[in-house]
């Protein structure tokens, strides 16, 4: 068996003394040297060494000194060298160290003295403490408070030994003196510790007769003080009430870290109003009083976990909780918000919002490196806020759509996306939000949000006069046409090799680009890049937007101004009366069309215009000179009517997540239900008449009762051995996070006893043995409990291998039972999560790891076949439930989820419908780690068969 160790010292490896240097430099005179080599000494020990020649040399050379550093190491040496024989008898050479301790007790020196009784509470040999008891006991009532502390923790570490009642009778009551009569702060924690741990009635007795006076204490005893009330309420809950008292006085101590205590203790104590009203405060007032970030993080974890048990009291709270945003980090924002955007209600929602606006305006005065995050992370939050409560958009869109011009993309393209949905879902504003834009419109230098706000000018402009300003402000940001001279074709063609106009935004590329399916598909010009000042000037000044974009070779973009320049031609014609005014700026839209199609078949761009766009501005062309009704009709109205119905599809979707949310457990039919009213209130003060309703109506509830699922339990058990092996053995594995707890039972089948049984186990894959197997004897037909803890590091496979071996008393040699291998499922260290599109696409592309797997399986139904998947692996499907509606023979879906370790796992399955009905096709799993895609490839593998 192994030792416990009491002492943890980095060893470095490189070096290791000799032990015959040791022996001379603790037999010289020179105290550095001594110093030195006693360091060297209890380094070996620590790493396994016995070193048994030396223990006489430090008996000689170092007990002598006066030395304190020599003194405080011998100790430490004392601490950790064998003391006992291997039958547990104390080595007679100890007896030289008794005295040597005795003396030290006695020792004139104060610091001394000290550290004696310091390593007196690391022994744990009776037979060396016995005589040294009397000296003990006297250093209790020294002068010096250094000594008197130690001396109460040597106390009460000799009164927790197994023998330790017996030779300190009395220590409780003697401590109970010490700490009445004890001024010193740390002592007298100690000795309210001791009466904690070995006499809980004395300490709750001592505490319940100086309750008027518990704020006055130490910062230390404080803390104390709140321990044993956590304990004492959660073995008698019957006298919470009172203890509850002294939790809320001690909210006024002038320590941070004693009131970050109580409304911990608070919380898990009560769910009294009052009680958690004054924790939600504490904390409240902690985040702002703090300065360190750590702390601020830890404290919004606790408001968070408030927040959902007691929403209702969070959310009076709300401004306070904003007030973190004042914090330059970005993190400690990020929670902020989270927690706010789950508070909001019709009658906070105006404040919030304004807090909100005040905090956009103030990022773009000040400097900071991470203002474009930070902008973005308020921008989506007033997103959210709008869509709950769309009355507060109108104070808003206007503001943000300063920022569609913002050099940071991200935040852009969010502004855009909200402008879009509320000028859905708000008709009113409607008419501002289209002047504002056609106003700011030559701004914007971003193509993804160019072509999103075209799409807006296309689909909302109504009246005459609208649709005449957007017609002029594309025409504006086009600026003259054509887009290139002849003599510029053919420098062009001559210069070849070199780079076109350098304001490029979108990087021109033709690498495989991830659909939103998770297909892939050649792109030309996609990836965006937030671009350097002076290509903004160059391009606002010369030219318009759209057409430093155009002339950037981006031409999906210059599909898009095509789309929008036909439905506003197309809405022309519906309001303005005059032909020639229709003709006029049919006649313009279809110039502007050619020229895009001229300048992306000439040679003046690297890369000739993608057949996509060219068909699209082909088809746009023959709409301008050919419409009928059913097209017209197309054009105007089913655009808007899809993107009304991916709005109400997303709506949908969030009221059934925060109805999934909601739902609680309910209560059992027989269960005892309390009226308040008719409580009896003999001496009980309001907040133990709350505290008790609260408990009542959690019981009633079935807050207290955790559904444990026996069903569930059984499942988890698995056979080790068989029926008839001499030692049947059986486990139920418990996986916690980070650790699995395998519990076995043993059983012994045979008529004679087993000795030395031992359950060894080893392991495969990223599962670690925590401690050294233990021999047992089992009686003739008896059984054990044997425990064994395996630490878990990543989500993988693991396997666990074992065997039972044993030995009985009429054979010599032992005998082994080989167990069956008990396989960790990944599923339970994996859980559904929800991630963005845009996430989801930035990891595929960065994980390093994937695993194709073959569609192989018996089902016939694609959507089918997804579910039974998605139910198999534990995942999330993040594509919309509308997108696989329908019977096409092809599917394609992204599903995600999280470890518990925080890695992420992404699936894509696409499959598609043979002609023989079977489904063909694949499932494409990628992480950061391999652990992950081979387990889930593999566990796919092996459900994905289905049917029966």
């Amino acid at each position: 068996m192994e030792k416990s160790c009491t002492l943890l010292v980095h060893f470095d490896k490189g070096t290791p003394a000799i032990a015959n240097e040791i022996k001379e430099a603790l037999e010289g005179n020179d105290v550095p040297a001594k110093i030195d080599a006693m360091k060297k000494a209890i380094m070996l020990l620590l790493n396994g060494e016995t070193l048994p020649q030396l223990f006489i040399t430090i008996v000689r050379y170092v007990l002598p000194s006066e030395d304190h550093t020599i003194q405080k190491l011998l100790l430490l040496y004392l601490e950790i060298i064998e003391k006992t024989d291997a039958k547990g008898r104390v080595l007679p050479e100890m007896i030289l160290i008794c005295q040597n301790l005795r003396n030290n007790l006695q020792h004139p020196n104060e610091y001394i003295r000290g550290v004696t009784l310091r390593f007196l509470c690391r022994l744990n040999e009776t037979e060396i403490i016995e005589p040294l008891i009397p000296s003990v006991l006297q250093n209790l009532e020294h002068r010096h408070p250094f000594i008197r502390r130690n001396a109460i923790l040597a106390v009460m570490s000799i009164y927790k030994l197994p023998q330790g009642e017996q030779l300190l009778v009395d220590a409780p009551e003697m401590i109970e003196k010490v700490l009445s009569t004890e001024q010193d702060p740390s002592a007298k924690r100690n000795a309210f510790l001791m009466l904690f741990t070995c006499a809980q009635d004395r300490a709750i007795n001592y505490l319940l007769t100086h309750v008027d006076r518990v704020s006055e204490w130490g910062e230390l005893l404080q803390m104390v003080v709140l321990e044993l009330i956590r304990k004492v309420c959660r073995t008698n809950r019957g006298e919470k009430g009172k203890y509850i008292k002294i939790i809320i006085s001690l909210l006024n101590a002038p320590s941070t870290a004693v009131i970050y205590e109580c409304a911990s203790t608070l919380v898990s104590l009560s769910s009294a109003p009052t009680a958690i009203r004054a924790a939600a405060n504490t904390y409240c007032q902690l985040l702002l009083s703090q300065s360190d970030n750590n702390v601020k993080l830890i404290v919004l974890d606790r408001l968070n976990e408030l927040k959902s048990s007691h929403r209702d009291i969070m959310v009076d709270l709300i401004m306070d909780v904003l007030r973190a945003l004042s914090s330059p980090n970005l993190d400690i924002r990020r929670k902020t918000l989270d927690i706010v955007l789950e508070l909001i209600t019709p009658r906070n929602i105006n404040e919030v919002v304004l807090m909100l606006k005040k905090e956009v305006v103030k990022t773009q005065s000040g400097e900071l490196e991470k203002n474009g995050e930070y902008r973005q992370m308020l921008i989506q939050a007033i997103h959210s806020c709008a869509i709950k409560f769309p009355e507060v958009a109108s104070t808003v869109v206007h503001l943000l759509m300063d920022f569609l011009g913002d050099s940071n993309v991200a935040s852009a393209i969010d502004v855009v996306v909200f402008v879009r949905e509320i000028i859905e879902t708000n008709p009113k504003l409607r008419v501002s939000i289209i002047m504002r834009l056609l106003d700011t419109f030559y701004q914007i230098r971003a193509a993804r949000v160019c072509s999103c706000a075209l799409w807006i000018i296309g689909e909302y402009c109504l009246s005459l006069s609208e649709v005449e300003s957007g017609i002029a402000t594309i025409k504006q940001c086009l600026g003259e046409l054509p887009f290139y001279s002849v003599s510029e074709e053919g420098e062009a063609t001559d210069a070849s090799k070199k780079t076109p106009q350098a304001n490029s935004i979108t990087v021109s590329s033709r690498r495989p680009a991830i659909l939103a399916d998770g297909t892939y598909a050649t792109q030309s010009a996609a990836s965006e890049t937030a671009f350097s000042p002076p290509t903004i000037v160059q391009g606002s000044l010369t030219s318009g937007n759209l057409r430093s974009l155009l002339l950037t070779g981006d031409f999906f973009l210059g599909a898009v101004v095509a789309c929008t320049l036909s439905k506003l031609v197309l809405r022309l014609e519906e309001v303005q009366p005059s032909k020639v005014e229709v003709n006029k700026a049919t006649m313009q839209a279809l110039l502007i069309m050619v020229s895009m199609l001229q300048l992306g078949q000439s040679h003046v761009l690297p890369h000739p215009i993608d057949n996509d766009s060219y068909d699209r501005i082909v088809l746009c062309m023959r709409l301008l000179c050919n419409t009928g009704d059913e097209i017209r009709k197309i054009w105007l109205q089913s655009c808007r009517q899809s993107f009304v119905k991916m709005l109400s599809d997303k709506q949908l979707r969030e009221t059934e997540e925060l109805k999934a949310k909601a739902q609680v457990s309910h209560a059992q039919p027989d269960d005892l239900i309390d009226f308040y009213h008719l409580k009896s209130r003999k001496g009980m003060s309001q907040l133990e008449l709350e505290d008790e309703v609260q408990d009542d109506l959690k019981r009633a509830t079935g807050e207290f009762v955790k559904d444990a699922d026996d069903a569930n339990k059984l499942n988890r058990i698995l056979q080790l051995t068989g029926f008839s092996d001499p030692v049947y053995a059986e486990a139920y594995v418990t996986v916690h996070h980070y650790d699995i707890v395998l519990d076995v039972t043993v059983i012994n089948r045979t008529k004679e006893t087993l000795q030395n049984l031992c359950l060894e186990l080893a392991t495969m894959g990223d599962l670690k043995l925590v401690e050294r197997p233990q021999n047992y004897t089992l009686a003739p037909e008896s059984s054990k409990q044997i425990k064994a803890n395996i630490k878990v590091s990543s989500t993988e496979t693991g396997v666990i291998f074992g065997n039972i071996v044993y030995e009985t008393s009429n054979v010599l040699e032992r005998t082994v039972v080989v167990l069956n291998d008990i396989h960790i499922d990944i599923m339970d260290y994996i859980a559904p999560a929800v991630c963005t599109d845009a996430a989801f696409r930035t990891m595929w592309a960065e994980f390093e790891w994937e695993n194709k797997v073959a569609v192989n399986t018996v089902i016939q139904n694609e959507k089918e076949f997804l579910d039974h998947i998605i139910k198999s692996t534990n995942m999330k499907c993040l594509t919309a439930p509308s997108a696989l509606e329908g019977e096409c023979g092809f599917l394609a879906a992204n599903l995600y989820a999280k470890s518990v370790f925080g890695e992420d796992a992404l699936v894509n399955v696409s499959v598609e419908k043979q002609a023989d009905g079977k489904l063909s096709g694949y499932i494409r799993i990628r992480s950061k780690t391999q652990g992950i895609a081979l387990s889930l490839g593999d566990k796919i593998t092996l459900k994905q068969k289905g049917g029966s």
